[in-house]
Order: C-alpha cells, then sequence, then structure tokens
C-alpha cells in the first residue's frame, strides 16, 4: 500500500476545476517533483497529499508562516513547539536556552544561516527567510517532506545546499517546483501537470530539461 495515494480527485474553485479526476500513490522513500506552470495545480495537489499525513510531515508552504518579529532561531525552534510543555517553550521564548541553540544551530549551518540566528525574521531577505522555514522543517525531525517552491528566492548556489540539505534529511520528499533542472536533480520521480490534469509520471532519470518543455506550452 502506498504511503500517500489519491484517487480520482477531483477538486474545483468558484466552479473552476483545479485538478481533475487525478490518481496517484506515493512509496515511502521517494523523492517527487511536481511540475507544470502556475495554475496547473501543483499547490493543490501538494497540500491534498499533505493533509493524509500532516501530523507525521513538515511543511514548508508557499507563504511560509513565519513570525516576523521572533528571530530565526525562535522561528526554526517552532519546529518542535509540540514536543515541550508550555512553560518550557515560554522560557526558551523569553531566553534561548543553550540546549535548545546548540540543537539549532547545526540546522542553521546546513543552510548557510548560522550568523543570523538571532536576527528577526523581518530583517532578512526573501531567500533568508526561505531558508529559515527550511531549517523549521528540518528541526522538526520528520520523515516526510512537504514543500511550495522552498527555494524559488534562493540564489542558484544556496539552492543546491538547500536541497540537498533537504533530501539528506527526509526519507519521503514531495516538493512543487518551478525549476525543472533542480526538479531532476533532486527527484526520483516527475509528476507533470497541465490544467489540472496529471500529463506526466516518470522516473526523473529517464527525463532532461526539454522532455518537459510541453508543461509550459499554451
Amino acid at each position: 500500500m502506498p504511503l500517500l495515494e489519491l484517487k480520482n480527485a477531483t477538486v474545483q474553485y468558484n466552479g473552476t476545476a483545479v485538478l481533475n479526476n487525478l490518481s496517484l500513490g506515493i512509496e515511502q522513500g521517494e523523492k517527487i517533483a511536481l511540475v507544470g506552470q502556475s495554475g496547473a495545480g501543483k499547490s493543490t495537489l501538494l497540500n491534498l497529499l499533505y493533509q493524509q499525513c500532516k501530523e507525521d510531515a513538515a511543511l514548508v508552504p508557499q507563504d511560509l508562516g513565519l513570525v516576523r518579529s521572533l528571530s530565526v532561531f525562535h522561528n526554526v525552534y517552532m519546529g518542535r513547539l509540540n514536543k515541550h510543555p508550555s512553560w518550557y517553550n515560554v522560557v526558551n521564548l523569553i531566553k534561548p536556552l543553550k540546549k535548545e541553540v546548540d540543537q539549532v544551530l547545526p540546522i542553521l549551518i546546513q543552510v548557510g544561516l548560522e550568523e543570523k540566528v538571532f536576527e528577526p525574521i523581518r530583517e532578512l531577505s526573501g531567500g533568508q527567510q526561505q531558508r529559515t522555514a527550511v531549517a523549521r522543517a528540518i528541526f522538526k525531525d520528520s520523515s516526510i517532506f512537504f514543500g511550495d517552491e522552498p527555494v524559488s528566492a534562493v540564489d542558484e548556489h544556496q539552492s543546491h545546499t538547500v536541497m540537498q540539505a533537504i533530501s539528506a534529511s527526509h526519507q519521503t520528499v514531495v516538493l512543487s517546483m518551478h525549476d525543472v533542472e533542480l526538479a531532476l536533480k533532486y527527484s526520483s520521480r516527475v509528476i507533470g501537470l497541465k490544467d489540472g490534469d496529471l500529463v506526466m509520471n516518470e522516473p526523473s532519470g529517464s527525463l532532461k530539461a526539454s522532455d518537459l518543455d510541453g508543461l509550459y506550452k499554451q
């Protein structure tokens, strides 16, 4: 039985179909890239899959869900809020505990943010904010990772570093991606969507970037 599965899923917004009768299975250990034009249904599909296992999965949503007034450390620490009693979380909010900082720091090093550990989110660039959200998801310590364009604002060099960190930290990964080259490099299977239809479902090793061109043509 697949880890995640959809059967004949149809989603409509305001009478317009966003996903059409879509069936899909994802096995444990797969690295999945969802690709296609803006509006093809990638985010909707990602969310449907995430809802099946959200208690056990880490998520980087497109809006990131960061608290702008708090530091990078506090936003990453939120990945494990549910693992501590409320009083402990309040104490850590007022004065970060060395034990927790020592656990967060290695992840910030992975994504190149160790020098920003106590900076407020509002003072970071868009790419740095995305990397903070990824660090929070990694810190959650889940086996499944969902990301909706998690490196879209990150520069080319850093995007590879972040993608490697995501892949190394999670057994199963499902990403909505706009960068075709990254999608092919860091996935084991590509799911292509066009106008709400599943039109490609192939091992990434059998594809090259030009094979995906048809997804982006009107």
